[in-house]
């Protein structure tokens, strides 16, 4: 059994000794340690490993020692800024000030400016919120204070809390549960011991994460606004197209009656997708619903658990079970991908469909040697799709649907038009590099699987679906 401890220790020689000896003692073995000093000098995570009692055991040892956060604590910092008279002395009203609010000061920064005044900017240290307020009316007495934002600025002005700051002001905005909380607190830091072992700096991995969070909060409700297009394929046959600012394309096929769903973007956007689907199709609520998803990424799997049934390659159904069994899936199990995924699915509310609601369909190449090869077929209304399956290039279960009649293809994450994107999709396709160091699982793989998909392709006028981006228009020309 694995447990992650979030340990909050002195700053001194031997601290982490005095934890090591704790485990060891009750015979558990440390599997993965993380510290940064510049990042956050108490706050020490520590991968664990041993039986159920064992790691009891060490809750209440470490506990005792004092080492265990106490996540019910709601201690931030606060900066303000002070706008003092440039003549000595100035600041020792304010600074008595805080000494009988019995204040801790993390971090001060001053620099004349060449008027009659400086702006003294401070970072509080506070544990009760509504002391801040009595304060504030103090200081205001002596001079003219502002209140910055801490989650907005460009430093780190105290790191001796700085991971439960930046945690909390995320979980916040997005309302997460103490429980998710504390699982993204994990991935955070998971996320940054990786990519500063890549050489990144580890404040653009927060940053990165912070602005990521705060794109998916502010495109929910009346913000959330999709590029939506319908496109006429056949006499019978129209394709919707639904591009959400954050997450896959959904795409739904119209045909006789009937209709079919492509991919389904990110499960926080549930109520916001829902309310476009009742107007795309008015008998949603009633009509049996069906999904074929292009491959088992998160932002593509988000909404499965409305579907009646959920069509995927047997990779991608595969992938799917093993992260309804708690497992990690395809992704989870690249250890460069595994804390951008458990962020993502923190923050978006993800959970997988019930097994038996998906469908694993087509043939199943366990050793393949091509690039893209072909599985089986797919109909749905008038339209026939030859079934590809890439190599894992992207990511292993991905499919391509071709429909050679029609000239119709959707390429998921193999072929995304990068060049119609809107000005929003741009910024959230920017994160998943930084944070993964690549979208693709192989990106020479990908890279190959696009040229074959393209290679696949006859001659006339395509449209092709991307799940990110717009259709895109292709033509190809009947050599003379």
């Amino acid at each position: 059994m694995k447990k992650t401890y979030i340990t909050t220790m002195p700053n001194h020689i031997g601290a982490f000794l005095k934890a090591s000896r704790c485990f060891a003692s009750l015979g558990i073995n440390i599997t993965r340690v993380s510290y940064n000093k510049a990042i956050d000098s108490h706050t020490l995570f520590i991968d664990a490993e041993g039986t159920a009692e064992q790691l009891e055991k060490a809750d209440e040892q470490l506990t005792k020692i004092g080492y265990l956060q106490n996540n019910k604590n709601d201690t931030s910092i606060v900066l303000l800024e002070f706008c003092l008279k440039d003549v000595p002395g100035s600041v020792t009203d304010v600074l008595s000030l805080i000494n009988e609010f019995n204040f801790n000061i993390s971090y001060i920064s001053s620099q004349e400016n060449g008027t009659d005044y400086q702006l003294f900017k401070m970072g509080l240290f506070i544990d009760d919120a509504e002391k801040i307020s009595e304060f504030l009316a103090s200081a205001e007495k002596l001079c003219r204070v502002r209140i910055i934002d801490y989650n907005h600025t460009e430093k780190v002005y105290d790191n001796s809390i700085f991971y439960n700051s930046f945690v909390s002001g995320i979980a916040k905005n997005i309302g997460l549960s103490q429980k998710m909380k504390e699982k993204l607190l994990v991935n955070t830091n998971l996320a940054m011991q990786i990519l500063d072992e890549q050489g990144l700096s580890p404040y653009r991995t927060f940053d990165s994460i912070g602005r990521f969070a705060e794109l998916l909060a502010s495109c929910r409700g009346t913000n959330f606004s999709p590029r939506i297009t319908e496109h006429k394929v056949t006499e019978n046959t129209t394709i919707v197209l639904i591009e959400p600012p954050c997450g896959s394309n959904t795409a739904i096929i119209k045909s006789g009656g009937e209709a079919l769903f492509i991919d389904s973007g990110y499960a926080c956007y549930k109520q916001e997708m829902e309310e476009i689907f009742r107007k795309v199709l008015p008998d949603y609520d009633s009509m049996n619903k069906t999904v074929l998803i292009t491959h088992a990424d998160v932002d593509h799997c988000g909404l499965l658990p409305l579907f009646d049934q959920v069509i995927a390659s047997k990779k991608s159904a595969q992938c799917l079970k093993l992260e309804y069994e708690g497992q990690n899936g395809f992704r989870e199990q690249n250890l460069l991908h595994k804390p951008y995924i458990n962020i993502c699915k923190v923050l978006t509310s993800y959970q997988p469909p019930e097994p038996d609601k998906v469908k694993g369909m087509w043939d199943d190449i366990s050793e393949q040697k091509e690039p893209l090869v072909q599985i089986g077929f797919f109909d749905f209304g008038d339209l026939h799709f030859e079934v590809y399956e890439g190599k894992g290039g992207h990511l292993p279960g991905e499919i391509v649907l071709i429909d050679y009649a029609n000239h119709i293809a959707f390429t998921g994450d193999i072929y995304i038009n990068i060049h119609g994107l809107t000005s929003q999709q741009a910024e959230y396709n920017q994160y998943a590099p930084i944070l993964m160091t690549s979208v693709d699982t192989d990106p020479d793989l990908c890279a190959v699987e696009r040229k074959a998909v393209f290679q696949r392709l006859g001659t006339g006028k395509w449209q092709i679906f991307g799940a990110h981006g717009s259709k895109k228009d292709y033509s190809v020309n009947i050599d003379i």
